[in-house]
């Protein structure tokens, strides 16, 4: 098989197309997988404990501990599985297109955690949605909603959250709904890339058929001192 028949989300993951160091390696975690301080906060729906999602979805992250490649990522607890809605503000992301336009750049993580809380404590109810699985790659998931309405209505919560707490980041229109359950710490030999893309292709077919519609919380406004616990402060709850 030729590599450019894979994916183009296993070839980001690939040695040779993507020699390029991965992108949190040093800062979010080490060489040795382990999560280093990184203090944030983010807007998650976490998928609900003791679910019959979270069963699949954890049967499917056992399927990538399994990978013989599995070494080479490093695993979040199963506690912290959610889908991200919408990108916070994070300790080594401080620019101008990544945080509340009008607050010093400077201003310690704790303290716009708080700002940040007081605006969303205004934030109006909006419809609830459904999502389901659309693909998987070597970090976890990619979602989206369920139906067309239910696309359109994620991308309203987060054009809303944007236009309240002041920031779109430079992908706000293309970042990808995702469930994580790894980072990379060394990329993948291209001989490793027919089985994984094997893996993949498995983990998403039976999600979809068993999970059609995932079990998640509403959404919730989080902070983290890293990627192992994202402590919930806020729940921006549905309109019914």
């Amino acid at each position: 098989m030729s590599i450019d028949a894979f994916s183009p989300e296993l070839l980001k993951y690939s040695k040779s197309r993507n020699p390029e160091p991965p992108l949190h390696l040093g800062t979010r975690y080490d060489l040795s997988g382990n999560f280093q301080y990184e203090p944030g906060n983010t807007i998650v729906c976490h998928v609900v404990d003791g679910s019959e999602t979270q069963r699949a979805v954890v049967a499917a992250r056992e399927k990538y501990l399994a990978m013989e490649e599995a070494p080479q990522f490093t695993f979040t607890p199963i506690s912290s599985l959610h889908m991200t809605l919408f990108q916070g503000i994070i300790e080594y992301r401080r620019t101008a297109r990544h945080w509340p336009a009008g607050i010093a750049l400077d201003t310690p993580i704790d303290e716009m955690t708080e700002i940040m809380a007081e605006r969303l404590s205004h934030f109006k109810k909006r419809d609830p949605f459904k999502v389901a699985v659309t693909s998987a790659r070597p970090a976890g998931l990619l979602v989206d909603g369920a139906t067309e309405e239910d696309r359109k209505i994620m991308r309203d919560w987060r054009n809303a959250l944007a236009d309240l707490l002041g920031y779109r980041h430079p992908d706000h229109d293309t970042y990808p709904f995702h469930i994580t359950f790894c980072y990379v710490i060394e990329r993948l030999e291209d001989t490793a890339l027919r089985r994984w893309q094997a893996m993949l292709d498995d983990v998403a077919a039976e999600l979809r058929r068993d999970m059609p519609v995932l079990e998640l919380n509403p959404p919730v406004f989080c902070s983290f001192d890293d990627m192992n616990h994202f402590e919930e402060l806020l729940v921006l709850d549905f309109e019914q």
